[in-house]
């Protein structure tokens, strides 16, 4: 086995000889896209807890309100916004709640916007403090309260460039290895376009076979992404 690593195209390199008739070389052709989301999913979670459930209910109702005026002047459309149901707890009816202080019932609302203006959508996630300062509990974590997911769906429209210039640049690494070695690069013996990858765009990169890394939780938290492809190509040698 013969490794050699070259400008980011060439991510490893694996000489065959187990008989002078089939000579091969093994090559990897990397290629990384970055792209901006296209869409996002933002949940905004918010509870109220107290002794009386009417006035309970009543207070996450007025918090629902400030959520609804809060987005409408934020400028989301009506139809961008989902009403989630109501959940409510009854800590007394818990038989592995121990701990008998504090309010009894808890009210659980959730309000969505789904939307393709992901700018709109950052700008006002980030000013999620407004709501605070108004009494409105949010509740933290990435995929619930002001946690918002965005998401990429335009990947079919990039496989077909993208797998193209992953298997130029494995050509491009076979044949700098051939002329190396003494020899010249024949047909294909097998081919593996790989598997493509969407990460955080600010994930890193490398020029190892597993590249940058980033959680699940990193790359939807992510309005940028890069899309990422490593294509395994094996050429025969010819002298």
């Amino acid at each position: 086995m013969i490794g050699m690593i070259a400008g980011g195209l060439l991510l490893g390199t694996k000489l065959r000889d187990f008989k002078r008739a089939d000579r091969y070389v093994e090559v990897k052709g990397l290629v990384e896209r970055t792209v901006k989301s296209d869409s996002a999913i933002w949940p905004l979670s918010f509870s109220e807890a107290g002794d009386s459930l009417l006035e309970t209910f009543a207070a996450s109702e007025k918090d629902k309100a400030a959520v609804l005026q809060f987005l409408n002047a934020q400028g989301f459309a009506p139809t961008a916004i989902t009403l989630g149901s109501v959940s409510v707890t009854d800590r007394s009816l818990n038989q592995y709640n121990n701990n008998t202080h504090g309010p009894r019932f808890v009210v659980e609302q959730t309000i969505t916007v789904q939307s393709n203006d992901v700018d709109k959508v950052a700008a006002a996630n980030a000013k999620t403090s407004d709501l605070i300062r108004s009494g409105v509990v949010l509740q933290s974590g990435q995929g619930q309260g002001s946690g918002v997911v965005y998401k990429f769906n335009g990947l079919n429209a990039l496989k077909p460039d993208m797998i193209t210039e992953a298997t130029r640049n494995a050509r491009a690494s076979a044949d700098r290895f051939a002329a190396d070695s003494g020899s010249q690069v024949g047909s294909i013996r097998d081919a593996n376009q790989g598997v493509f990858s969407i990460s955080a765009a600010n994930a890193g990169s490398s020029t190892g076979e597993e590249g940058g890394y980033s959680t699940d939780q990193q790359a939807e938290a992510s309005i940028m992404k890069k899309v990422r492809v490593v294509s395994t190509i094996d050429y025969y040698l010819v002298n």
